[in-house]
């Protein structure tokens, strides 16, 4: 009987592990507004680009990670603008390590999916 709870046990954990990785995702939208609106912004982690919105308002989809981003915004007759879009804790992390234990915690971070960035972010500009 006690190997009947035993093998049980390890199905739950695995069937809970990655439970954020599941419900949120690997991956995340942003949106980028700008004021005044029509500038044209790069995303970059770590020196590498991650993505670039043609014209603000607009929005792009980044890997989720615990590395922060670098927001780099430009438009004509303004100064250049930058805002750091840092990685923080995702909401369902912590229900997660609950629910899930720490293979499911391990699994999520390992594939970023405990991580969130700002999901809209509002830059401006000065003459």
């Amino acid at each position: 009987m006690l190997s009947v709870w035993r093998a049980a046990a390890i199905i739950a954990a695995v069937g809970l592990s990655g439970c954020a990785t599941i419900v949120q995702g690997r991956s995340q939208d942003i949106s980028v507004a700008s004021s005044p609106s029509g500038a044209h912004c790069v995303l970059q982690r770590e020196g590498r680009q991650v993505g670039v919105i043609e014209e603000t308002p607009g929005s792009v989809t980044v890997r989720k990670t615990k590395d922060d981003i670098l927001l780099s915004c430009t438009l004509a007759g303004y100064q250049p603008a930058t805002q750091f879009l840092h990685s923080g804790i995702a909401n369902g992390t912590y229900g997660n390590i609950i629910a899930g234990g720490l293979i499911g915690w391990g699994v999520d971070s390992a594939t970023g999916a405990d991580n969130e960035y700002p999901s809209a972010v509002s830059i401006s500009f000065t003459k």
